[in-house]
C-alpha cells in the first residue's frame, strides 16, 4: 500500500512545527481567520494533501504559542513530544474507547493509567478513576457521584426518582472558586439558591471559621468544595480542617485540583496538602502539569460503587464477559470517546517518577526564583506568596492608579511578542497573573521573564511621569 499524502506531509510538518521560531501571539485579526477558514464547501472532492496543506496555511496565523516556554498567561501546558506521537497513533488506530471489547488495548492502557496515577498523588489506591476531557469534566463527574451518594444518605434514590422530589443540596465552596466547579453545579441540576459561597480569604480560599457556622444552620444533604492550587494564589485549603468537617456534617468533599494535586508528588510541599487524601473526590488535569496533549483530564472518586452508580451507561448491544478488563463507560459521560489511555500511557512512561517530580519542582523553583526577581523592582509587588507556580503581580498602590499602570505593564510586555502574559481581575483589582508550567520552562526563562518586566516597568513608569508632569 502506498502512504497516503495526507498523512506524510502532516507527519512531517509536525516534526518540524516546533523546532522554528515563530511568534507567541495571533498574527491575524477574527476578520482575517474567518477569511480563511469561512470559504465556500466545494462541489467535488479536494485532494488531501491540499487540504492539509490549506488547513496549515488557515491555522498558523491564529495559533497561541501555548507549547513556548515563554508562554505565562494561562496554566495550560505544552503538549509532551512523545505524548503528540502517542496522540497522533492514537488517531492512526481510530480506536472508540467505549467499553472493553471495542478497544481491549484502550482498556488496558487506561488500567495502567489509573494506577500510576493513584500511586504518584498517593491517593487511596482503590479509588476509581475516569479519563476525561479536564477537569471541568472530572468535576462534573465527581461531582455526579457527590450528588447521588449525599441524596442516599437523606433516604433518596436519585437513579429511580431524579431531582424533582429531593431534599435540598447546599453547596458549599468559597465565593472565589473556580468557575469551573460552578459550571459543573449547573449542569448537574444545582441553581443559585443550593450553593452557599463562603467568604474567601486573601489568596481566594474558604474561610473555614464561617463554613463551621454555615455547615451548622441547616440539616440535610450537604456537598463542600475545596480547592488544592488556586488559580490565582496557588494557594490550598486547609484540608485537615475540611475533612473533619464534612464527617461531622455528614457531608461529601471534593477537591479541585486541577493543577495544584500534582504538589503531592513533591515532599518538600507536603504541608500544603496534608489531609487531602481524606476527601471523597478529586478532579485533576493531565494536559497541564503533566503536559499530556489536549484533552486529558483524571475524575478520580474514593468510592467506586458511588462513581458508577453516577456514571454507568450499559445497554444489551454494549458486549461484557466475565474476563473483560476496564469498561471505560463506567467511570466517565461518554461512550463514544477517544482512547486518552494512550497519549496518557506514553507521557507516565516517558517522564518517569522522577520526570514527573523534577517537572513540578522545577516549575516551584523557576516561579518563586520570579517573585524574588520582581521584589527587586520597585513599583512592584509579589501580592502572594508563592506556593506553587503562581505569582502575581501587581503595580504598588503608591502608583497612580495602579490597575491601569498593571495594564500598561502587560500590554508593553506583550508588544514585543517574545512571551506571553494576561491581566486578571482579582480581589477588585487588575493583576498580571504569571503561569510558569510549560515543558520547557526553567530558572532560564523565569530569569528571562524577570528581566523583560524590569525592562517594561521602566518603559511603562516614564510614561507615568511624563502624564504626570503635563
Amino acid at each position: 500500500m502506498t502512504s497516503n499524502p495526507s498523512m506524510v506531509r502532516a507527519a512531517n510538518y509536525g516534526q518540524t512545527y516546533r523546532q522554528k521560531a515563530r511568534p507567541l501571539h495571533p498574527t491575524a485579526t477574527a476578520k482575517e481567520l474567518r477569511q480563511r477558514f469561512c470559504i465556500p464547501l466545494p462541489e467535488a472532492p479536494t485532494p488531501g494533501e491540499t487540504v492539509i496543506e490549506q488547513l496549515i496555511q488557515a491555522a498558523e496565523p491564529g495559533l497561541v504559542g501555548s507549547t513556548d516556554p515563554n508562554f505565562h498567561a494561562w496554566v495550560m501546558g505544552g503538549s509532551n513530544p512523545v505524548g503528540v506521537a502517542a496522540d497522533w497513533l492514537t488517531s492512526v488506530w481510530g480506536q472508540n474507547a467505549a467499553i472493553f471489547q471495542t478497544s481491549p488495548a484502550a482498556a488496558i492502557a487506561e488500567e495502567a493509567v489509573v494506577g500510576w496515577l493513584l500511586e504518584m498523588l498517593d491517593l487511596p489506591r482503590k479509588s476509581s478513576v475516569g479519563l476525561v476531557t479536564g477537569a471541568t469534566m472530572a468535576g462534573f463527574v465527581a461531582l455526579a457521584a457527590a450528588r447521588t451518594t449525599v441524596l442516599a444518605r437523606f433516604g433518596h434514590d436519585f437513579e429511580r426518582d431524579g431531582l424533582q422530589s429531593a431534599p435540598f443540596v447546599r453547596i458549599y465552596l468559597s465565593d472565589d472558586t473556580h468557575v469551573s466547579n460552578l459550571t459543573a453545579l449547573r449542569h448537574l441540576g444545582f441553581g443559585e439558591a443550593n450553593i452557599v459561597r463562603i467568604p474567601s480569604e486573601a489568596n481566594g480560599l474558604i474561610n473555614t471559621g464561617v463554613l463551621c457556622t454555615e455547615l451548622a444552620k441547616t440539616d440535610g444533604p450537604k456537598i463542600i468544595i475545596a480547592t488544592a492550587g488556586h488559580i490565582n494564589s496557588g494557594g490550598f485549603e486547609n484540608f485537615e480542617a475540611l475533612a473533619d468537617l464534612a464527617n461531622q456534617y455528614n457531608g461529601w468533599l471534593h477537591i479541585d485540583g486541577a493543577f495544584g494535586l500534582w504538589a503531592r508528588v513533591l515532599p518538600e510541599k507536603d504541608h500544603l496538602t496534608r489531609g487531602l487524601d481524606r476527601a471523597d473526590s478529586w478532579s485533576v488535569d493531565g494536559h497541564k502539569w503533566l503536559q499530556i496533549p489536549y484533552d486529558s483530564g483524571f475524575a478520580i472518586v474514593k468510592d467506586e460503587k458511588s462513581h458508577k452508580r453516577a456514571m454507568d451507561i450499559s445497554a444489551g448491544y454494549l458486549n461484557q464477559s466475565e474476563n473483560d478488563g476496564r469498561n471505560p463507560t463506567e467511570f466517565n459521560p461518554e461512550l463514544s470517546r477517544r482512547a486518552r489511555g494512550f497519549a496518557a500511557w506514553a507521557v507516565f512512561q516517558a517522564l518517569g517518577k522522577r520526570g514527573i517530580r523534577e517537572l513540578v519542582a522545577g516549575h516551584c523553583r523557576s516561579a518563586q526564583a520570579v517573585a524574588n526577581l520582581i521584589e527587586q523592582i520597585p513599583g512592584l509587588d509579589v501580592a502572594r506568596p508563592v506556593d506553587l507556580n503562581q505569582v502575581i503581580l501587581t503595580a504598588c498602590d503608591d502608583v497612580e492608579n495602579p490597575c491601569a499602570a498593571t495594564e500598561l505593564l502587560a500590554q508593553e510586555l506583550n508588544v514585543a511578542h517574545d512571551v506571553f502574559v494576561k491581566t486578571a481581575e482579582w480581589k477588585g483589582r487588575v493583576v498580571l497573573r504569571l503561569s510558569l508550567i510549560t515543558q520547557g520552562t526553567d530558572d532560564q526563562h523565569a530569569k528571562r521573564l524577570a528581566q523583560s518586566i524590569r525592562i517594561a516597568w521602566e518603559k511603562v513608569s516614564q510614561g507615568l511621569v511624563r502624564s504626570a508632569n503635563v
